[in-house]
């Protein structure tokens, strides 16, 4: 399902200016990262796709239907979203119980959510503790338990908000890997993230926001080119770019394997 972002402003009480004539668009089945330092935005145009917030000015468009006319009910079968705090989102007492929390709220059948649920629960490695308290868990498992239980919903769009945030290496591997899978779906996957390595190695297209304005739309291997943009939206060049520079490279590699290659085409 697309999305059509037109002249989007938002205001918190007090008049507190969070979005900022944002426009944009993003094409059904594709993959793109929104960053920015902290109050940039990132999370408030986030919940604007689902219908939590709604628009002060401006207009919304999924699946060219206008998000203000709906219900947030009915937007909850378009787009799922993954809040930062996974304790914010876990309400049930059994793992299996929380994943499908979801897909049972969407009315979707039995055997539907029994498949829906069991591939989200294989997808991040979750099935032996199905019937475990997610409570009993620490905090990355827990992420996971919410991760699964977005992608059980089946929508067309998903929003990960800060994902990866005290995950490790294997996890956010796991993470990766469900990317691909979404996308290869034809799910819209909209991931909002501060981990520049894991942006480097799984994304190509990147938006950043400053001050509530959209400041960068494009190529993420054109973003990280530009320093004084990168540091005005509090974003760090990925280590390997920074290597990549040090080692002169012409363009900057966005994973090792990707340098590794680069590195020998110079050295040729």
């Amino acid at each position: 399902m697309d999305i059509r972002v037109d002249h989007l402003s938002f205001d918190y009480p007090g008049s507190i200016r969070a979005l900022q004539d944002v426009s944009l668009e993003i094409q059904s089945g594709e993959r793109v990262v929104l960053m920015g330092h902290n109050g940039s935005g990132k999370s408030t145009l986030a919940k604007h796709l689902n219908g939590l917030f709604r628009p002060l000015t401006g207009t919304v468009w999924l699946g060219g239907k206008n998000s203000a006319t709906a219900e947030v009910g009915r937007l909850a079968g378009q787009v799922a979203l993954l809040f930062q705090n996974p304790d914010d989102q876990i309400c049930k007492r059994t793992i299996w119980n929380e994943v499908a929390f979801g897909p049972r709220n969407l009315g979707y059948p039995a055997e539907r959510i029994e498949s829906l649920v069991e591939e989200a629960l294989a997808l991040f490695e979750l099935t032996t503790f199905k019937n475990k308290n997610p409570h009993d868990f620490g905090y990355s498992e827990r992420k996971r338990i919410a991760m699964a239980s977005i992608v059980a919903m089946d929508t067309p769009i998903l929003v990960f908000d800060e994902p990866t945030a005290g995950l490790d290496y294997y996890e956010i591997t796991l993470f990766s890997n469900a990317l691909v899978k979404l996308q290869n779906e034809g799910k819209t996957v909209i991931v909002i993230a501060h981990d520049m390595d894991f942006v480097a190695e799984n994304f190509s297209r990147a938006i950043s926001l400053t001050d509530g304005k959209v400041v960068f739309d494009g190529n993420v291997r054109e973003l990280f080119k530009h320093l004084d943009l990168m540091t005005d939206c509090g974003i760090l060049q990925p280590q390997v770019v920074q290597l990549s520079n040090a080692c002169g490279l012409s363009l900057p590699a966005l994973s090792p394997r990707e340098f590794i290659a680069e590195l020998e085409k110079q050295l040729t």
